[in-house]
């Protein structure tokens, strides 16, 4: 059975810096990623990066996040700096299998930034 757990969301003022977390389970994922879905808005990609450790950013995110993964745990890691109110949003782990046919999703994880 696939599971994605994530971990590491909150509450944090602008400026500051937060680390998401996301282990993955049950089978072999090529790519990870994160999404983000902010209220009355579409979910929308963050990051991913490939098995080979080939990475995309969204234009907004660019210099500020940095995406990575550790194959030998299957967990992808968020590390976002210099956060701002706009990124405030749920943010979810997105995995997708080997043969890229199946994808998976966390559960969600809250991410606030005050100003």
């Amino acid at each position: 059975q696939v599971q994605l757990v994530e971990s590491g969301g909150g509450l944090v003022q602008a400026g500051g810096s937060l680390r998401l977390s996301c282990a993955a389970s049950g089978t072999i994922f090529s790519t990870l990623g994160w999404y983000r879905q902010a209220p009355g808005k579409q979910r929308e990609l963050v990051s991913a990066i490939t098995s080979g450790g080939i990475t995309n950013y969204a234009d907004s995110v660019k210099g500020r996040f940095t995406i990575s993964r550790d194959n030998a745990k299957n967990t992808v890691y968020l590390q976002m700096n210099s956060l701002k109110p706009e990124d405030t949003a749920v943010y979810y782990c997105n995995a997708l299998s080997l043969n890229r046919r199946y994808e998976y999703w966390g559960q969600g994880t809250q991410v606030t930034v005050s100003s």
